[in-house]
């Protein structure tokens, strides 16, 4: 009997399902608040859009290369439907990872900065509108003498950003006259520094987006060039629980990659689902530590304190967050994966497959990350007269 129900009838039950949820959960003011956010400043969703965006162009001129001009013939859109569309059982298996990681980027670092981390490394290199300068001072003050330390990380990580393109690129061409295994090394050590450029430019992006909601909910007028320079300074206080998460993510996730090249590390591939998970779960764990830093002039152990307390005066409100969270996320990687696998080797499906899919989830993102900084400033009225001010 199930099989002779149209399939509309389901689909227009989930999506009322979905408009209910939406309308009648406890931080609907905070979704909303959120919404309207990002409707005054786009540059909160844009800015997800082009990081996805120049990183699908990356991913597609490196895995789907063009061959010849009949590989953009729009004829191939043509045949839809009878194209191969799996159900929901053939790709479910795909979809709880990468949706657990969209979750836990809201709280941590919500996109992937290659390739336009390059770009980034050049720009700080070259102190672009005083960034390289504010960036050192920030330390200093944060940091004292272990801000040079600090520096010679971040400075020798956009160096192998730098490099990082290059190696690549010119690693087949090595190959022929240098030893193949020696070549997969230094590629393989080059990517793992450069990752905590990448990394750490990507949290400074979301402490950007941060502030700039912040902005909206207080009302603030600013300028580029000192909004710019106010989210360095708020980055410099959220470093340490930004290097607390590249220390782990390096110990668990990148150094088994790279010792697999240097020593035999059996089966070490099978074991990287798992390490995503643990890596989801502890930033999932520790939620509200990296917006209690960026909004609070504290130390990393008045944010742990902060946040213990938070998760017990709103543990309803965060965990309805985190389940609406999942739907749009768990709803945008099963439709990614659907299409992809309906695609196949389609350029033109793939191209346009990317362009709306690459739109949308920076909507959601900048979306939820917009409604996450309302939710909790809304939770937090009894800590606004505890504020301590930005001393620099």
């Amino acid at each position: 009997m199930l099989s002779s129900v149209p399939r509309v009838y389901p689909l227009l039950g989930l999506c009322g399902g979905y408009v209910l949820v939406l309308l009648f959960n406890p931080i609907r003011l905070a979704l909303r608040d959120g919404f309207r956010c990002i409707l005054r400043f786009k540059r909160i969703w844009l800015t997800f859009v082009l990081l996805g965006f120049a990183y699908s162009v990356f991913q597609f001129a490196t895995f789907t290369p063009l061959q010849r001009a009949s590989d953009l013939d729009l004829g191939q859109m043509a045949a839809m439907g009878d194209w191969h569309w799996p159900r929901f059982l053939e790709i479910w298996r795909e979809t709880p990872l990468p949706a657990l990681e969209g979750v836990a980027g809201i709280f941590d670092n919500a996109t992937t900065t290659y390739p336009l981390s390059v770009i980034a490394a050049v720009l700080l290199l070259c102190n672009w509108r005083g960034l390289h300068g504010a960036l050192l001072l920030a330390l200093r003050k944060r940091f004292q003498l272990w801000s040079y330390l600090i520096y010679f990380v971040v400075l020798l990580s956009a160096l192998a950003s730098l490099f990082k393109p290059i190696v690549f690129w010119r690693l087949p061409v090595w190959s022929t006259v240098l030893p193949a295994a020696g070549l997969l090394k230094i590629s393989a050590s080059v990517d793992a520094v450069a990752f905590i450029f990448e990394y750490l430019f990507g949290v400074y992006i979301q402490v950007y987006l941060v502030t700039v909601c912040l902005a909206w909910i207080k009302g603030l007028s600013f300028t580029e060039e000192a909004l710019f320079q106010f989210a360095v300074r708020r980055f410099s206080y959220v470093l340490k629980w930004a290097g607390i998460v590249v220390l782990v993510s390096t110990l668990i996730v990148r150094l088994p990659l790279v010792l697999a090249y240097f020593t035999e590390v059996p089966d070490v591939l099978d074991y990287l689902p798992l390490e995503r998970y643990v890596m989801c779960g502890l930033i999932i764990l520790f939620c509200s530590v990296q917006v209690s830093l960026v909004l609070h002039n504290e130390s990393l152990r008045a944010a742990f304190r902060a946040h213990w307390q938070f998760i017990r005066r709103n543990a309803s409100r965060l965990a309805w967050f985190l389940l609406i969270c999942a739907v749009h996320f768990f709803f945008l990687t099963s439709c990614d994966a659907i299409v992809r696998d309906a695609v196949a080797d389609r350029a033109v499906g793939v191209i346009i497959w990317k362009l709306f899919y690459v739109c949308a989830r920076g909507l959601v993102t900048g979306w939820l990350l917009a409604s996450w900084v309302c939710l909790f400033r809304q939770c937090e009225t009894g800590r606004v007269n505890q504020e301590s001010w930005i001393r620099y």
